[in-house]
């Protein structure tokens, strides 16, 4: 692959984590009044894996897969969507879509916390002034009394955060492990596993299946999304990233994901934006951007 098509391919994948991502919450929110969290969310990724096959098949695409490589598969599928998509989709039931996204946007911190814990990773000097803010910014968010003081909210993000620990330690995991060349076959193969354990978590809770043909068109048209321009373009470009650049690069789709879905949750859905927010956003998007500055802190030379 040429430089310049490589260099085109990692802008689009980026676009597709920074805006689509940033529209997923919004859906999975629309899609979670009506439908059990479990469920919607294995629904939406065993379709989206068929039709990967499907495609990869018309392409010809070589989808064999070693033990080895469907083994780390289905560890990445579990920690990024059994876990890590799934029980967010749960806390969404409580939590409001922007909130949830705003929350989620301090990932880089986590992942960068995980480096330094797994792989002695130094931390530099700019990103530590970007994790003190980034734990300002979360403690200004959960901290709000109208949060505290509605029924589950609270709980949903602590869930949530868990659910960050589990993407970040995914994130750094597929960036090592033997894993299927093709990107796209990647991709479907976590998809089809964590579909299948989120099947399992959702038949176990007891949660009610549903044909699509009964669902609202609003739910209807969201899962439709999802499961094209979330699940199969914008996990796929993730993957593709996770092995071109750093996690901590990717983990940037942060600085976009929470204004896109604040936007929209307070557009569709009218849900409240509060001062303290806005605040905590600015906060944990300042600690985003320490976390990932290459620039050093050092004393300025005399004459420049």
């Amino acid at each position: 692959m040429s430089a310049s098509r490589k260099t085109v391919l990692i802008i689009l994948a980026f676009f597709a984590i920074y805006v689509i991502w940033g529209s997923t919450y919004l859906l999975n929110k629309i899609a979670v009044t009506e439908l059990p969290p479990f469920f919607l969310a294995s629904i939406r990724f065993v379709i989206a894996s068929i039709i990967i096959f499907i495609i990869a098949k018309i392409l010809k695409i070589d989808i064999s897969i070693t033990k080895k490589q469907l083994k780390n598969t289905a560890i990445a599928g579990f920690l990024f969507l059994t876990f890590g998509n799934g029980v967010v989709v749960w806390a969404l039931k409580y939590v409001d879509s922007g909130l949830t996204a705003l929350e989620i946007s301090a990932q880089p911190l986590v992942v960068l916390i995980l480096m330094r814990i797994l792989q002695g990773k130094k931390i530099p000097a700019m990103s530590y002034i970007g994790v003190i803010l980034g734990f300002i910014g979360i403690y200004l968010l959960v901290s709000q009394k109208e949060l505290v003081s509605q029924d589950g909210q609270l709980v949903g993000m602590i869930t949530i955060f868990i659910c960050m620990i589990s993407w970040a330690y995914a994130s750094i995991f597929v960036g090592k492990a033997n894993l299927p060349a093709n990107f796209f076959v990647n991709t479907g193969y976590q998809m089809l596993t964590g579909g299948i354990m989120l099947g399992i978590v959702s038949l176990c809770l007891g949660e009610t299946w549903t044909n699509p043909t009964s669902w609202t068109s609003n739910v209807q048209w969201s899962m439709l999304a999802l499961i094209i321009f979330g699940s199969i373009i914008a996990f796929t470009a993730f993957n593709y990233l996770l092995k071109e650049v750093s996690p901590e690069k990717v983990a940037t789709s942060t600085y976009v994901n929470p204004i896109i879905a604040l936007i929209l949750g307070w557009w569709v859905l009218n849900e409240h934006i509060s001062l303290q927010s806005i605040i905590a956003a600015v906060v944990l998007l300042t600690g985003v951007y320490f976390i990932n500055t290459k620039r050093v802190l050092k004393p300025r030379s005399i004459g420049r």
